[in-house]
């Protein structure tokens, strides 16, 4: 069993969500994957995190997410902690592939189950998150609950924290006054951070939120930087400043993107040289004016 204490401090701050590189055919690019990962290292994230939507789990089989989980463990190489994740297996194939995220050294690991048409009840989740954390420590993602509602995501969250030990940390993709009230009821047992923006952060900070997915580390870690240390130093005006300047107008930015925001990222670590735009067809991929019209967007907010 890892160290809670270990875990929550790997958390805390601005926390790297890897977005998996593709070649133009769609195969991963490896080396710009171990780009993104010296880099995002070198920038000071303490945690290095695949999801099943950011780092594209979605359109990979399940070979090359084992092969890219492998990739990641032995890149970092201790240099940082290694979350792994699944994508809707169903629970004897999650308990497997959980066996062989411990094996290759993942240090915890996201679930993410299946709920087809609300095919699951709060006691088949938790018995689901219990038979994975057998076998490895178990990260939690609040985005299986969005279809269901509040009521049902925290029925569930109670009978985890009453009665499954190795579940050490959760993501939340919810948002709103359910993060509140799932913080309140999980930070004491477990680490909190918030997917999505900083201001989804501020909003939850006060109830118990260790950190935050930042997309910006990937690629102007010095300004994911200075809104952390504006919330360590209490520094209300400053973070606020930093999400009306730069935050709010990126993601502006990037959700009018053809093929949404997930294009945007990836052409935005190839202008700043760090990985290729590509993803797997059939996502779509910026064209050169696209490109083009992406830089000058960033230029107008003081991103290039």
């Amino acid at each position: 069993m890892i160290d809670r204490d270990r875990v929550r401090e790997a958390l805390t701050g601005p926390i790297t969500s890897i977005a998996t590189p593709f070649n133009m055919d769609g195969s991963v690019d490896y080396e710009s994957l171990c780009r993104i990962l010296d880099f995002n290292i070198a920038a000071g994230s303490k945690a290095m995190l695949l999801t099943a939507g950011d780092s594209n789990l979605i359109v990979q089989s399940d070979q090359e997410i084992a092969d890219v989980s492998k990739a990641v463990v032995d890149h970092t190489a201790g240099r940082a902690m290694v979350v792994t994740a699944d994508r809707h297996f169903h629970t004897r194939q999650a308990v497997e592939f959980a066996k062989y995220a411990a094996e290759i050294g993942s240090d915890v690991h996201m679930v993410l189950p299946p709920d087809w048409a609300g095919s699951c009840t709060p006691e088949t989740l938790r018995d689901h998150y219990a038979a994975v954390a057998e076998h490895i420590p178990v990260m939690l993602v609040t985005g299986v609950f969005i279809p269901r509602g509040e009521e049902f995501g925290l029925e569930t969250l109670r009978m985890v924290t009453d009665t499954v030990e190795n579940v050490v940390a959760i993501k939340d993709d919810m948002h709103g006054r359910f993060v509140t009230r799932m913080a309140l009821l999980v930070h004491d047992q477990w680490a909190v951070f918030t997917a999505g923006q900083k201001q989804d952060h501020l909003r939850v900070h006060p109830y118990g939120c260790d950190g935050y997915m930042s997309t910006m580390m990937s690629f102007k870690p010095e300004i994911a930087q200075a809104y952390w240390n504006a919330i360590e130093t209490d520094d209300m005006p400053a973070a606020k400043a930093i999400i009306r300047d730069y935050d709010i107008p990126f993601f502006d930015l990037i959700m009018r993107s053809p093929g949404s925001f997930d294009a945007a990222i990836h052409g935005i670590l190839e202008i700043f040289g760090i990985s290729q735009r590509w993803r797997p067809p059939p996502y779509y991929n910026l064209n050169e004016a696209e490109m083009e019209k992406l830089k000058d967007g960033l230029r107008n907010i003081r991103l290039l």
